[in-house]
């Protein structure tokens, strides 16, 4: 399909081509790839699993949980073959259902995106805040008070990039995928070759930990599933495909092939890159004591130097993808700022010379900064800021329920959809089934207390433990459907045609 042709299918969804359209299909495969990131989800949520079900929650979840995500995957890609325009899931939420499912899908997509940038760009600060501890001998105190200060330089530099380098954003998507592969392989290759020994493969495809504090009687029906966080939260952001649809040339069939390749090719590098963490974890005690952080693998297994160097290639890998997070994220504003849905929505959908959605941009990176200041207070016993894991849990809830919207108004409209060139056929039955069943059991474990120390009237509750993912959750869903009984279903009614006229091709 030529750009012209592009051109065209966007007018017929109502759209002029505003943005540049210079992405190849691999740059389009590359965004999502990058927003996964291997090197970002498996470093940063590791702890997750491993204090919720210890080696199985990861050698046998992170498989199991990636064949249920790829499923989803399949049912997004024939949309956004249908519909490869950059508001993507509110988009067709919107014309498969009716305003109101556009309205909570984009407001639900528009959250879940600002909190994959706020928890990728704070797990990429932590792990530069210990680098630099490790570069300096402890010069660079590597304090939570440091870290956050980095994540603002993070998220500050993302948005510069994201504002100033929109030419080279499709080539730095390119030379991310690389460092991912040729990181993750270079990471793979020290922790097998040297350790001087290595777990057997009964410890890692059998073994199970309990370090949440919950009772072992709920371990198999509470805390394992909570383990699986690290798998969903990983393998997610890949709508970015479709996001990014509009600057792809031959969307209807690029974006559709890169939504699930990237969710394929991330599953697979992800497994073997965990399972080389897991034969390399032989210090069982030494990484419970530090909570199930990764880094703990890496000082107990290797010689400094090489730990650093691990260290070094995952954060640069969770640079490249929270650059990545933005550019999704501005697109996705701009797009549902376009249609009227964002207040200030004649600001935020504004592209300035270069056709980059610069105000979108910075709003994004804003709000990110902001619901993440209560990562500046860790509770005592735990390595990681619980407010951590709720942003990891609001990102995931809140795209895998937006994801849920549209895929259930395909089920439901049946024969009547009207597919791109990329289609699942008779099987969107079954698929479609599985996927809405697998979002709504992860949403509801997802809210739930991470520890006894997080539920009102435990003996050690306290506040900084926590999961304020369905507070804010809550509070945001109360207030998108306040607003739309009130005053936007008067007037919001759905995407707005922004061209007059189909062009010739």
């Amino acid at each position: 399909m030529t750009v012209d042709e592009d051109a065209k299918r966007l007018a017929e969804l109502g759209y002029k081509q505003e943005l540049a359209r210079t992405w190849s299909g691999f740059s389009n495969f590359a965004i999502s790839f990058s927003i996964i990131s291997i090197l970002a989800g498996c470093f940063t949520t590791f702890g997750q699993a491993w204090n919720n079900g210890g080696p199985i929650a990861i050698s046998w979840g992170w498989p199991i949980i990636s064949i249920f995500i790829l499923i989803i995957g399949f049912c997004m890609s024939e949309l956004v073959s249908a519909y490869p325009t950059a508001g993507g899931i509110y988009w067709w939420a919107a014309k498969l259902g009716r305003p109101v499912h556009g309205w909570f899908t984009g407001w639900l997509n528009l959250i879940g995106l600002v909190a994959v940038t706020a928890s990728v760009d704070y797990g990429c600060a932590t792990f530069l805040n210990i680098t630099l501890n490790r570069l300096t001998g402890g010069a660079w105190e590597g304090t939570l008070t440091q870290a956050f200060l980095l994540f603002v330089v993070i998220l500050i530099l993302h948005a510069l990039i994201n504002i100033f380098s929109h030419r080279l954003i499709s080539l730095l998507q390119n030379v991310s995928v690389w460092w991912h592969v040729a990181g993750a392989a270079i990471v793979v290759a020290i922790l097998v070759f040297a350790p001087s020994e290595h777990q057997t493969l009964g410890f890692v495809f059998t073994e199970t930990i309990n370090n949440s504090g919950f009772d072992d009687g709920v371990f198999w029906f509470y805390v394992l599933p909570l383990g699986f966080l690290l798998t969903q939260y990983t393998i997610t952001g890949f709508d970015a495909c479709a996001h990014v649809s509009e600057e792809t040339q031959g969307a209807a069939r690029s974006a559709a092939k890169g939504l699930w390749q990237s969710i394929f090719y991330s599953a697979v590098g992800g497994w073997i890159l965990l399972l080389s963490f897991l034969f390399a974890a032989t210090n069982v005690e030494e990484i419970n004591k530090q909570f199930g952080f990764v880094g703990a693998i890496f000082d107990t297994a290797l010689p400094a130097n090489l730990a650093t160097a691990v260290f070094a290639i995952s954060t640069i890998g969770q640079f490249f993808c929270g650059m990545s997070c933005v550019t999704s994220m501005s697109r996705m504003t701009y797009a549902f700022s376009r249609d009227g849905a964002v207040p200030g929505w004649r600001l935020w959908s504004k592209v300035d010379r270069n056709r980059t959605p610069v105000n979108a941009i910075i709003a994004g990176c804003a709000v990110a900064g902001l619901i993440t200041l209560p990562a500046l207070y860790a509770p005592p016993g735990l390595g990681t800021p619980v407010a951590f894991y709720a942003v990891v849990s609001i990102a995931v809830i809140g795209l895998y329920v937006a994801f849920l919207i549209p895929i259930w108004l395909r089920l439901r409209m049946g024969d009547r959809f009207v597919p791109g060139p990329w289609t699942l056929g008779s099987k969107y039955r079954v698929l479609c089934w599985i996927a809405c069943v697998e979002i709504v059991v992860i949403s509801i474990y997802f809210i739930m207390p991470l520890s006894p120390a997080g539920i009102p009237g435990n003996p050690d509750f306290t506040w900084t433990s926590v999961n304020y993912a369905p507070i804010l959750l809550g509070v945001v869903l109360l207030g998108i459907a306040l607003w739309w009984n009130l005053s936007a279903k008067k007037w919001f009614t759905g995407p707005r045609r922004t061209v007059d006229e189909v062009p010739v091709a």
